[in-house]
């Protein structure tokens, strides 16, 4: 069971990788294409974590997310091996785990993590994000959502 939720991972972290150097190599730095209204690609490099939240933090903010990254990454390949019978559960940290580490390939590879899906309304935009950041926010949700389940059928996690 252990192998097909690392097997996920590595899916997500393909995909995201695949999914940048595409950007990376079809665009150039701040450039945007509108593909909706509401929607646009575009090359931008965050430096920060999520929201760019300290991106001008001089450069120890790399190393910070780095540790972060890494330690998550160890927690979650723990609790897989742990609970990997547990669909949901074991799901959801697929996804986080693979997007942490999409990320962190980034982080290492280039100081930053290259993020192209940027969502907007009229002028005000949302935080531009990638493959990586979906699959840590969709792993999030079903974590939240997994959580509630519980609660509605009275068990809990072993």
């Amino acid at each position: 069971m252990l192998k097909r939720w690392l097997g996920l991972a590595a899916l997500v972290v393909v995909l995201d990788q695949i999914s940048k150097l595409w950007i990376s190599s079809h665009f150039v730095y701040l450039e945007s294409v509108r593909i909706l209204s509401v929607f646009d690609i575009a090359l931008l490099h965050n430096a920060g974590a999520a929201f760019s939240f300290l991106s001008d933090a001089g450069g120890m903010q790399r190393w910070l997310f780095t540790a972060i990254a890494v330690i998550a990454s160890v927690v979650i390949t723990l609790l897989l091996r742990k609970h990997a019978g547990e669909t949901l559960f074991a799901l959801a940290l697929s996804l986080i785990l693979g997007g942490a580490l999409g990320n962190l390939i980034d982080r290492l590879a280039y100081g930053y993590v290259i993020d192209f899906l940027l969502f907007h309304w009229n002028e005000h935009y949302f935080p531009a994000f990638n493959v990586a950041d979906a699959a840590i926010s969709c792993g999030a949700f079903l974590l939240i959502w997994e959580s509630f389940m519980e609660k509605k059928h009275g068990s809990a996690v072993s």
